[in-house]
């Protein structure tokens, strides 16, 4: 079976956060996400039959509070995967796996694993950490320096690799891991590679991707400023690793039969029932403060963090939600992962409206 990551579309789409309570909305809405097994299956099993190209999850090991309890019930990303893989028959699912708790012996026997549920639908998204909290639950010691983690992270997946790839077990000695007589089987499907998405904002994370994954996924301010982005991440895989990297990106989409509609909404979740006290606490920990942005950018930034965890906001008609996706396809993004305030209620009119004005364009089959 062919993963759907490698199809045609210009611009493969994919529904991200579904596996975390409130999905990626900071509100208190009654409509918000909840994120029980029942609706991630009933979500999944929509996706695959509209065509849509992946699953992604976060994975997030306690939550930011708030009024909303914000993302602090979520379903564990391996076992969700597994058994969304064994639910569906098309559609990619990923699992994002934190290099720092998942021994690299362990994460290359699941990973095989489920990519064999899958008959070679799984994706790896791989995660090298930045939340001191989550590590001090696992008492772990986080390293300040971001290179710290990467370089962690490289040795993790050069073991992971080799595992996949070797023949005879093999002998580690680095600087991390020492490790004798490793072996794994079986290997991934096919002797197929699943495919690798890394999210990397600083210069280390970005090399790790570059060197590493087949998408680079990366928050986009516009598609406009995107463009040069995206350009250059490929162009630094080419000329430093002599690879070909694709660029992800992740949008919150509001989208209403009209465009009034739609904004009112957008306005209602974010202004009126958005959990501030959440928003901010994610805010802060990824660094992002009043005292970092002006005024102005921090409101924008915080009614990013409202409406999707800080992604690129997609508001409107089905033509303006086309449109706005078009735009992201001609800046070079190859994937594009989704949340929406109820995963369920909303997906329908994007996949009967949005999807049939894509494929008319050419954007997608």
């Amino acid at each position: 079976m062919s993963n759907r990551m490698h199809s045609a579309n210009a611009l493969k789409i994919g529904l991200f956060g579904a596996n975390c309570s409130n999905g990626l909305a900071a509100t208190t809405v009654p409509e918000r996400w909840e994120a029980n097994w029942d609706n991630n299956l009933s979500l999944a099993r929509m996706a695959d039959e509209a065509g849509l190209e992946f699953m992604l999850p976060i994975a997030r090991w306690r939550g930011f509070g708030g009024e909303s309890q914000f993302q602090e019930s979520v379903l564990e990303t391996v076992t969700w995967a597994a058994g969304l893989l064994a639910a569906t028959t098309g559609i990619t699912v990923f699992a994002t796996t934190h290099v720092s708790y998942f021994h690299p012996v362990v994460a290359a026997k699941q990973i095989a694993t489920m990519d064999h549920i899958g008959g070679g639908r799984y994706g790896l998204n791989i995660v090298c950490g930045w939340s001191q909290a989550e590590f001090d639950m696992f008492g772990i010691k986080l390293s300040l320096e971001t290179e710290g983690r990467y370089e962690y992270g490289q040795e993790w997946f050069d073991i992971v690799r080799k595992i996949w790839t070797s023949s005879e077990p093999f002998d580690w000695s680095g600087k991390y891991f020492n490790l004798r007589g490793v072996k794994g089987h079986p290997k991934p499907t096919g002797g197929v590679l699943p495919p690798i998405m890394n999210a990397g904002a600083s210069g280390p994370g970005q090399d790790f991707g570059a060197r590493n994954a087949d998408s680079c996924f990366i928050t986009m301010v516009s598609p406009e400023k995107g463009k040069m982005e995206v350009e250059a991440i490929k162009r630094s895989a080419k000329e430093k690793y002599l690879r070909d990297v694709t660029v992800s990106t992740n949008c919150y989409v509001v989208c209403r039969n009209t465009r009034k509609e739609a904004e009112e909404y957008h306005r209602y979740y974010t202004e009126e029932c958005g959990d501030h006290e959440a928003a901010e606490n994610l805010m802060s920990s990824l660094g992002v403060s009043s005292k970092s942005f002006s005024a102005e950018h921090y409101k924008l930034y915080k009614t990013r963090f409202l409406g999707g965890h800080g992604g690129y906001p997609i508001i409107g008609s089905p033509d303006d939600v086309a449109d706005e996706l078009e735009k992201i396809s001609h800046a070079g993004y190859a994937s594009v992962a989704l949340s929406f305030v109820n995963y369920l209620n909303e997906l329908p009119l994007f996949r009967d409206e949005v999807l049939t004005r894509l494929a008319a364009r050419g954007v997608r089959a």
